[in-house]
C-alpha cells in the first residue's frame, strides 16, 4: 500500500470537503437536470463515516500532509442471498482526485490502496458506479482494468 494513501481522519474534513465539491460541479455540469450545486456530505456526516469502519475512507496526502484526492468506500453483502452469491464486496463511492494534481498516479494510488484494503477485508470484488456525464472518469476506470458488470439506463419524459 502506499504509504501517501491513508485512512480519513478529522482533521482532514476541509480538504475533502473542497474535493466533494469538485466531484459535485463535475456531476451538475454534466447533468443539471439532476444534480444541485451543494456537497454531498456536511462536516459532521463526514465525522461519523470517518469512523465507522462499514465505510472506510482513503485520502492521498503528499509529503507536506495536502490532501490531493480521496476514495469512499462502502462495505457491502447482498440484500437477497438467495438469489445472489452471500460475497462480500467493497464498493467505491467516490474518488475524487484535486483538479491540480491529476496526472499525477494519485487517482491510481487510492485505487491500488483500496485493492489492498478490500483484499485485506476477504472482498470477492471492487464495484462502483460512473456517470456517463463523465467520460475522463470512465477511462480513468477502464484504465485500471474494470469492466462494466451491470448498466443503468433511463429515458426523460
Amino acid at each position: 500500500m502506499s504509504e501517501l494513501v491513508r485512512r480519513a481522519k478529522e482533521s482532514d474534513i476541509p480538504a475533502v470537503m473542497e474535493l466533494l465539491k469538485q466531484v459535485n460541479k463535475t456531476h451538475y455540469d454534466g447533468r443539471p437536470d439532476l444534480f444541485k450545486l451543494a456537497t454531498k456530505y456536511t462536516e459532521e456526516e463526514l465525522r461519523e463515516i470517518f469512523c465507522n469502519d462499514q465505510t472506510p475512507v482513503f485520502v492521498y496526502a503528499d509529503e507536506n500532509g495536502r490532501v490531493l484526492g480521496h476514495g469512499f468506500c462502502v462495505l457491502q453483502r447482498p440484500e437477497n442471498t438467495k438469489l445472489l452469491t452471500d460475497i462480500q464486496t467493497l464498493y467505491i463511492d467516490d474518488i475524487c482526485v484535486d483538479e491540480a494534481a491529476r496526472g499525477k498516479h494519485v487517482g491510481a494510488a487510492i485505487y491500488e490502496h483500496i485493492l489492498d484494503y478490500a483484499r485485506s477485508c476477504g472482498c470477492y470484488n471492487v464495484t462502483l458506479n460512473v456517470w456517463s456525464c463523465n467520460p475522463g472518469a470512465m477511462k480513468f476506470y477502464e484504465k485500471l482494468g474494470l469492466v462494466p458488470y451491470k448498466l443503468g439506463m433511463e429515458k426523460i419524459l
